[in-house]
Formats: C-alpha cells, structure tokens, sequence
C-alpha cells in the first residue's frame, strides 16, 4: 500500500504529458492499386461506359435527332390538320365575295347626273307653259271666229279683217323660231320635249347597266355589307329586273330616282366587298394560301 502511494505521489508531481495524435481518414481518398486478376469497382466501370459510349461510331450512336425530328413532325402535321378547316373557310368566303366583285362591277359605270335628271322641268314650270298655251290657243279662236263672223255678214268686213291679221299674228307666235325672238321662257311643249328626251337617255343608261343577266338583283347580294339594300321599297325594281324588264318600265322619274338610289347604295356595299376581298387576300398571303390568295379571271 506504502508502494501505492509512492507511485500516485510521484505521477503527481511529474509534468502534464502532451495528447498522443493517430492518424485519420484521408479527406480525398485516392482509388488503391488493383492487384492483378481482382475486379474493377462499380464507380470505375460506369465511367468506362460513358466514356465507351462517348466513343461509339455515328452509326451505333442513340437516335436522339430522329426522335426529335418525328416530333417536330407531328407537330407540324398537327397544325395543318387544324388550319386546313379555316383554309376552306377563307377560299370559300374568298370566292363569294370575288363573284360578287364580278357580277356587280357595272355599279361604278353609273353616270349620276344623266340619271339624277337635275335639269328636269319642275311642275310649276310646266303650270305656267301650260296657261301661255291655254291663252294662245284661245286668242287664236277668239281671232278666227272673228274672221269667220265677217264672211258671214254677221260683223263689218273691216272688223273681219282685223281678226283675219290677228289670227295670222298669233299663229306665227306659235312658230319656236319666232316665239324665241320675244321670250326666252320654253313653251309647254318644248318642256314636254325635254322630259321625254331625259326620260329616253335615262332609260337607255339603265338598259346599258343592266345588260342581258340584270344588275341590280345580283347586287342584292351584298345586302350584309349594306343593311339598306334589305328596304322593301326596292322590291318591285329587284323583280324587275330579275325579269330582265326593268328599263321598259322606268316611265316616270320617280321610277328613275329610286333606281339610282339603289345604285348608289349598291356602290357603298361594293367598295366593303372590295376592302373585304383584299383584307382576305392579304390574309392568305401571310398565311401562305396561294390558292386561296388567287386573283380573279380578267373579265372578256
């Protein structure tokens, strides 16, 4: 026991010993040789295949580009398989509207004031023609039976012969030629001369627009661009001239009047057929529909 504790005393009282130090684990550990005939670990073969793979000739390499481009293939065939609907659509809207261009393209041969007829003789204008005429044709009887009065023996010969120069008098004022020498006011039947001669011109101007097929009926058409082409009181010319009768019965100016107003209805609704028909045209040219983007047949 004495031995004891000498030896604690003495551990006591000699210097504190430095901590020992063992050797760790390596922070990047490197592979150990392979031994010959041991077998290559798990990590290194998965490197030689990749590095195999990268090595592969063309021909044995995996055939990503084929499936990319059977995608992108697909995908393709996918939208034109959606676009071919509204490719339809548009070639046939695109051939409505260019029939209509062809069927009615007469509109814009209208001479407006050969059918406005601006310079024809109003009623009041007529109504005192009328009363001029009224008072020669009766100064003109009142002269003759005069002249007659004195054959008779009814009246004096000189009384008689004043009413015979009277008569002679008046009927030269109803020559034009002399008529015009004292007034320049038309006579009644100079303003009846004038309404039938715009009448005919105007008639002639419509037959020419209508033509063998009729016009206006066809340009019905284009009531969508032009709502006031649907008016009710434009059916009996639509008739009409679906017949191919219409200028035959244009005998008043009214009839006239009311055929160049569809006219000029019709014109507002083409010149929107018109914009519409290239609005689409373009269209299907960005879209690269050439058939649909086709230009009409010149006409012959």
């Amino acid at each position: 026991m004495a031995e004891n504790q000498s030896k604690a005393a003495t551990r006591a009282n000699s210097p504190a010993q430095a901590p020992v130090l063992r050797p760790g684990r390596a922070a990047d550990p490197v592979p150990a040789p392979l031994e010959a005939g041991s077998q290559p670990s798990a990590p290194a073969a998965g490197a030689d295949a990749a590095k195999g793979a990268e090595t592969l000739p063309v021909d044995q390499a995996p055939d990503t580009a084929t499936g990319s481009e059977e995608a992108s293939g697909d995908d393709q065939h996918r939208d034109a398989g959606s676009s071919k609907p509204e490719r339809i659509l548009a070639e046939s809207r695109q051939r409505k509207l260019r029939l209509m261009l062809r069927q009615c393209d007469r509109v814009l041969l209208m001479d407006f004031e050969l059918l406005a007829m601006n310079g024809w003789p109003d009623n009041y204008t007529m109504a005192e023609a009328r009363r001029g005429r009224d008072l020669w044709l009766f100064s003109a009887l009142i002269a003759a039976a005069i002249f007659l009065s004195g054959l008779t023996g009814f009246v004096p010969a000189w009384i008689a012969g004043g009413g015979f120069g009277a008569f002679v008098i008046i009927l030269l004022l109803g020559i034009p030629a002399v008529r015009r020498i004292y007034t320049t006011k038309p006579s009644y039947l100079d303003l009846l001369m004038t309404r039938q001669r715009m009448l005919r011109e105007a008639r002639q101007h419509v037959a020419h627009l209508e033509g063998s097929d009729g016009l206006i009926w066809q340009c019905a058409r284009m009531s969508d661009f032009n709502p006031a082409l649907k008016n009710t009181r434009f059916g009996h010319l639509l008739r009409l001239s679906e017949n191919r009768g219409l200028a035959r019965q244009l005998t008043r100016r009214e009839h006239v009047r009311l055929y160049l107003i569809y006219l000029l209805e019709a014109e507002k609704a083409y010149s929107r057929v018109q914009k519409a028909f290239f609005e689409g045209n373009q269209e299907a040219i960005d879209q690269g529909w050439e058939e649909v983007a086709a230009e009409p047949e010149p006409r012959t």
